[in-house]
């Protein structure tokens, strides 16, 4: 039941989030007709939809985000910092005191700095916002965004 979006003039079709744009409400989306695998919704700024062929726009259809506020949607964000003891249990404490459950996570070294990826999951744009204010916080981190 993650990623509740409702369809619009159609009932218990099957809807997926994209896994490129990791859509989160209140992002403006749209629904692309897959097929055999339902609909999969988008972010309506995503470049897999604005790259479409005609053939492609003709599969698009109006989405919309439930209102069910029990609904949580997962998002990737990619946090780069300057290597120090103990960030990562900093990171992780903005996580666990924002109740945001992180479901995937991987780092890596890049020019120096680490570039740890995580995905979490929130409830809307606001708990996003304040998490990545929070870790943009945190001593050595130079940036905090989402993917």
């Amino acid at each position: 039941d993650k990623g509740k979006v409702l369809v619009v003039g159609v009932d218990s079709l099957l809807t997926q989030l994209a896994r490129c744009c990791h859509p989160v409400p209140p992002d403006p989306i749209v629904g692309f007709v897959t097929r055999g695998r339902g609909v999969i919704v988008h972010r309506a700024d995503c470049p897999n939809i604005r790259n479409l062929d005609d053939e492609g726009h003709d599969r698009l259809i109006e989405v919309s985000w439930t209102t069910d506020t029990d609904v949580s949607y997962p998002v990737e964000i990619l946090i780069i910092a300057i290597e120090r003891v103990g960030l990562l249990r900093d990171i992780s404490e903005v996580f666990s005191k924002e109740k945001q459950p992180v479901v995937a996570m991987n780092s890596s070294r890049n020019k120096g700095d680490l570039h740890f990826n995580f995905t979490i999951e929130i409830k809307n744009s606001e708990d996003l916002k304040r998490t990545l204010n929070a870790l943009r916080e945190i001593k050595n981190v130079v940036s905090a965004r989402r993917k």
